[in-house]
């Protein structure tokens, strides 16, 4: 047998799980697919194993589906039951969209475990996220185009979708392949469900599953992607603190609450490594406008307009003024400034949405 096949010890078990040890309680995100059943085994062990620890709630969420949901959601609570561990199955009720339908599952299985978790008093909700979902997110956030944050995959310990302030969502299995789990079930002779959806071919995910394989025959296994992620996520918190003091070294002032003016020194911020610079504007957007996030494809065009147009200023005086996400970003030769952008119908198209201006105001006739 190999490594990549043999059961889950209890020596790792004490690993992944003792960091949780003096949580008052602690949900298990169980479905009753291979990898939620054996997060709901080992855990049921490790406890099991302690005089104290914190009490474990397993939960299922029944999305309703698939005929075939109500009868794996009895069947984890027949486990819980077995292994000593309380349980509750919450149901997705209403109306399911036509498009975008695993993500809307998704969403609403975070609110209900969110829920959840505030009526149980647990500061943790633990998923059964492994080392192949990891490198599948890696490759789905690479073909959609995303930037290091995204890159940078499923973190160990991350807050909660939509959940409530302080509650966090906790994959103590990250780093192990789906094999040892299947392998850690198959030794303590427990069942699991297995969902069709993980292999239709209509769902990214499962798309991405396919490819896998023919990835790893070139070198570009699971545990390859997952130090990817790892690797950028190090490089990811080294650049926000990196911006953190550049807007420090560039601002006239300390930003004030949401909504107020922000102000750089032009030169300074054009000085500034490219990266660092782009997510010093980001946050400025983010804090002055009122649009909510902004588009990293979007903020990369307009960080390209700034810095044409900061280089521009040595051979003759143009400005740039643009839209984003709310917020009004205006360049002249001395400062950059990023600003609650006026309503959208007192805007003037010209000066506002197609770039540089020559120092007059736009709204005179030349």
């Amino acid at each position: 047998m190999s490594a990549a096949d043999e059961a889950v010890s209890a020596a790792e078990a004490r690993t992944l799980f003792d960091p949780l040890a003096d949580a008052p309680a602690l949900v298990l995100a169980v479905s009753g697919g291979p990898d939620s059943t054996a997060l709901l085994l080992l855990a049921a062990r490790w406890r099991r194993a302690r005089k104290r620890g914190p009490k474990l709630i397993a939960v299922t969420v029944d999305h309703g589906l698939r005929r075939a949901s109500a009868g794996e959601a009895r069947a984890v609570a027949r486990l819980a039951r077995r292994l000593g561990v309380a349980h509750r199955t919450l149901r997705w009720h209403g109306r399911k969209p036509a498009s975008g339908l695993q993500e809307a599952a998704r969403a609403e299985r975070y609110r209900l475990l969110a829920a959840a978790a505030v009526r149980a008093r647990a500061p943790c909700i633990l998923t059964g996220h492994t080392l192949d979902d990891q490198a599948e997110t890696v490759l789905i956030r690479l073909a959609r185009g995303s930037g290091l944050a995204g890159l940078g995959a499923m973190a160990r310990v991350a807050p909660l979708p939509g959940g409530e302030a302080g509650t966090v969502i906790v994959r103590p299995l990250l780093d192990l392949p789906k094999t040892r789990l299947i392998a850690t079930l198959a030794r303590a002779g427990i069942q699991f469900a297995d969902d069709p959806s993980n292999r239709d071919p209509r769902f990214t995910r499962a798309r991405w599953r396919e490819v896998m394989p023919t990835l790893a025959r070139e070198g570009l296994d699971a545990r390859r992607f997952a130090v990817l992620a790892k690797r950028l996520r190090r490089a990811e918190a080294a650049l926000e603190i990196a911006a953190g003091a550049a807007a420090a070294a560039v601002s006239d002032a300390p930003w004030g609450d949401l909504g107020a003016t922000i102000r750089f020194d032009a030169q300074k911020f054009a000085s500034l490594p490219a990266e660092v610079a782009l997510r010093l504007l980001g946050r400025a957007i983010a804090h002055g406008g009122n649009e909510g996030p902004v588009e990293l494809g979007k903020l990369e065009a307009l960080f390209e307009a700034i810095s044409t147009a900061n280089i521009s200023f040595r051979s003759q005086s143009r400005g740039l003024r643009r839209t984003l996400a709310g917020a009004l970003v205006t360049l002249t030769e001395a400062e950059l400034v990023v600003e609650r952008a006026p309503p959208r119908s007192g805007r003037v198209r010209s000066a506002l949405t197609t770039g540089a201006y020559r120092g007059r105001d736009p709204t005179k006739r030349r």
